[in-house]
C-alpha cells in the first residue's frame, strides 16, 4: 500500500474515531489538530504504528448516549496523519488529511479510552479520486461570502482567496467557516461537489440574512 494514495482496498475496515463536534474533514483536506488529551496521545500514538489512519466524526445530539459515550452522526470521514510534531508540554500537533467518507456500520470496544468503528466505505467510491472540476458560480460564491464575512466583522486575505482553485476554494470555507454541526454535517454528506458548493452557497446566504442573528453574526435563541 501507497500510504500516500491509498486504494479503496487498502483502507481498513476498523478504526479509532475522535468524536468532535463542529470538526469537518474532507477528502483531500487538511485538518490540523492539537492533541492534549490522554486517550487521543494514545489514539494517535498507535495510529502512527499502524497504518497513520483515523476517523473524524461528530456526536450526534439526536442519538442517545452509550457504553461508550456521546451518540454519533453515522457518517465520517477516515483520515491520514500527514504531518506531526510533539511541544515541550506534551501535546502533539498533527494534521490530518482526509481521505474516505464512510458509513459507521458498529461500534467497537474501546482500546485505551478511544473509541473504535467498524466502517463501511461502500457509498463513497470516488472520495480517493482526484476530484473532478464541479460547475461553481463563483461570483455569487463569492458576493456571498464578502457578505458573510461583511455582517460577521471577519477580515479575510482577498487576493488569496480570489487565487483559490474552484475546489479548494469550496472545501477550505466549509472546512473554516464557523457554522454548526448540523450544517457541518450537512455540507460532509452533501452527494456531490456540486452539491456541496450549493449548500455553502446556501448556508452562508441563510447566516447572512438570518433575522435571528446578532450584528456580530451569531444566533439568538428564539
Amino acid at each position: 500500500m501507497n500510504p500516500f494514495d491509498p486504494r479503496p482496498e487498502d483502507l481498513p475496515a476498523e478504526f479509532a474515531v475522535f468524536p468532535l463536534t463542529g470538526a469537518l474533514l474532507l477528502p483531500r483536506a487538511r485538518l490540523p489538530l492539537n492533541i492534549f488529551e490522554p486517550r487521543y496521545l494514545a489514539m494517535v500514538e498507535d495510529s502512527l504504528a499502524a497504518g497513520r489512519m483515523f476517523a473524524m466524526i461528530q456526536p450526534d445530539p439526536a442519538r442517545p448516549p452509550g457504553p461508550t459515550g456521546l451518540g454519533l452522526y453515522r457518517i465520517g470521514c477516515l483520515g491520514r496523519l500527514s504531518s506531526f510534531s510533539e511541544t515541550d508540554d506534551g501535546r502533539l500537533l498533527i494534521t490530518l488529511t482526509g481521505l474516505s467518507r464512510f458509513h459507521l456500520a458498529a461500534e467497537l470496544a474501546m482500546h485505551r479510552g478511544y473509541r473504535r468503528v467498524r466502517a463501511d466505505f461502500a457509498a463513497y467510491p470516488h472520495d480517493l479520486a482526484e476530484a473532478a472540476a464541479a460547475p461553481l458560480d463563483r461570483a455569487a460564491l463569492l458576493a456571498a461570502l464578502r457578505a458573510y464575512f461583511d455582517h460577521r466583522g471577519f477580515n479575510a486575505n482577498w487576493e488569496a482567496i480570489e487565487q483559490m482553485a474552484d475546489a479548494a476554494l469550496v472545501t477550505t470555507l466549509c472546512m473554516a467557516c464557523p457554522f454548526d454541526a448540523t450544517e457541518k454535517q450537512a455540507l460532509l454528506e452533501a452527494a456531490s461537489p456540486s452539491d456541496r458548493a450549493a449548500a455553502l452557497l446556501a448556508l452562508l446566504r441563510i447566516d447572512t440574512h438570518a433575522p435571528n442573528a446578532d450584528p456580530a453574526g451569531r444566533r439568538r435563541a428564539s
